[in-house]
């Protein structure tokens, strides 16, 4: 039995396993945040252009959140998920009404992995068919049910080395170098190959296609225009339900409240999560089509979560809302333009950028030799080979700017807050240049 009184002090660093774990890098312990800046136990600040995890859209010090979760703690900080609760179901109506209008009804998560289980577990009961379609270069989360929905095939091994999942089945993205067309070109191209293996795989086997509308940490390529058209005809074609993966580019991440807005398309559920409290709280959930829900109403439900609709959650969640419609969106759409031109002047300056691409605040700097048009490294095939593109994420890190790595990780990725002004974006744009210059000399 081990005592509490002897023997050494242990740092507490050494007792936490963080998730994606690499016991090579050289981690950020973050103690302190305001707007779009962290700052880390040593007292450097950097500004933060991947919002931690393409989540705190509000910022890193909203108070309209944090006053609304001191409020809720107040009054009531728990009420189980099999119970009603003002703030929850206040919340539920207040999704409906900013989602696309044929979608009605709210049902929680605590995560975006858990959200995608929990609609894909609808979707099945309510068609009576198993199988769920997905794209490759995907990501949907890493609980078992959402590893077998992703297709980035470093989640989906991991989680599955020891016991597979079943009722998936992938189909290419609508990405140029998959289909060698661009535009319309690639968007029927695309569509074509969706509907191809939809027939292949029996149509009356498939409950349901989830989809990103802008791709998320795969890196944040949008649809072609008509692309999504396609997709919405097919699956009203073959009675297949439409779930538009939202865990990461709704709540304005992408110029509207949800980024299926920015399509004009309307899925049939939407699954959500991060930004729905700028992450002050973790909470997700399904926003669903009335008779998808009353289909679910009338059988009952025989499973759940106990922090589901976590009173606390959804009270930041209503505040997030409102700050999202108080001026934040807003902001998404007036600098991203200039965001876009600025990466898009980035790639001109540095022949190793071969494309960047994306929406609003979700853009992906995809990298590659310009002497061989591959990329100089891709750990999904081998993972023993040097990345310059993580040294680049490295060495802007080092100069004060966070940044992500895409999937696969040829790819930077860059998700600010929504909270971000001209500063902040020629602030990192001279970062990520120098860190170009630097890396790639």
């Amino acid at each position: 039995m081990k005592s509490n009184s002897s023997g050494p002090e242990l740092d507490q660093e050494t007792r936490t396993i963080p998730h994606w774990y690499d016991p090579e890098s050289d981690g950020v312990a973050i103690t302190e945040g305001a707007g779009a800046t962290v700052t880390d136990a040593d007292g450097t600040t950097y500004l933060d252009f991947v919002a931690s995890l393409y989540c705190v859209n509000a910022g890193h010090d909203n108070d309209r959140i944090v006053e609304a979760i001191t409020d809720q703690l107040a009054r009531i900080p728990y009420v189980s998920s099999a119970k009603e609760n003002d703030t929850r179901s206040k919340l539920a109506a207040e999704l409906a009404s900013v989602a696309p209008e044929p979608l009605t009804d709210v049902t929680f998560s605590v995560s975006g992995s858990e959200a995608n289980e929990l609609a894909i577990q609808i979707a099945r009961e309510t068609t009576d068919a198993s199988k769920i379609l997905t794209r490759w270069r995907s990501y949907h989360g890493s609980t078992y049910g959402a590893a077998n929905l992703t297709g980035d095939p470093s989640t989906r091994n991991a989680v599955q080395s020891h016991a597979s999942m079943t009722g998936g089945a992938k189909f290419l993205p609508p990405l140029p170098e998959a289909f060698d067309a661009e535009g319309e070109e690639l968007a029927e191209k695309a569509a074509d190959h969706l509907e191809f293996v939809v027939k292949n795989e029996g149509p009356n086997s498939i409950a349901a296609i989830v989809l990103e509308p802008v791709a998320g940490s795969s890196g944040g390529y949008p649809a072609p225009p008509g692309y999504f058209e396609r997709v919405r005809e097919i699956c009203d074609d073959y009675d297949i339900l439409f779930i538009a993966d939202e865990v990461i580019t709704g709540f304005g991440r992408c110029g509207e409240m949800f980024a299926m807005q920015t399509e004009g398309v309307d899925p049939d559920m939407i699954t959500f999560a991060k930004g729905v409290t700028s992450s002050y709280v973790p909470l997700g959930g399904v926003i669903m089509r009335e008779e998808i829900a009353d289909a679910v109403r009338d059988g009952g439900t025989d499973v759940g979560q106990t922090f589901a609709g976590h009173p606390v959650a959804c009270a930041a969640g209503r505040a997030a809302i409102r700050e999202y419609e108080d001026g934040l969106i807003d902001n998404v759409q007036s600098i991203a333009p200039l965001l876009q031109d600025e990466l898009e002047m980035l790639a001109e300056d540095h022949d190793v950028i071969a494309d960047v691409r994306g929406r609003g605040f979700l853009w992906g700097v995809v990298v590659e030799d310009p002497d061989t048009g591959e990329p100089f490294a891709n750990s999904w095939v081998d993972d023993d080979e040097e990345n310059p593109v993580a040294d680049v994420v490295e060495t802007a890190k080092e100069n004060g700017l966070l940044i992500g790595l895409g999937r696969p990780d040829y790819q930077l990725m860059i998700s600010p807050p929504l909270c971000i002004d001209e500063t902040d974006v020629a602030d990192a744009i001279e970062i990520l240049d120098d860190a170009f210059a630097t890396v790639f000399a």
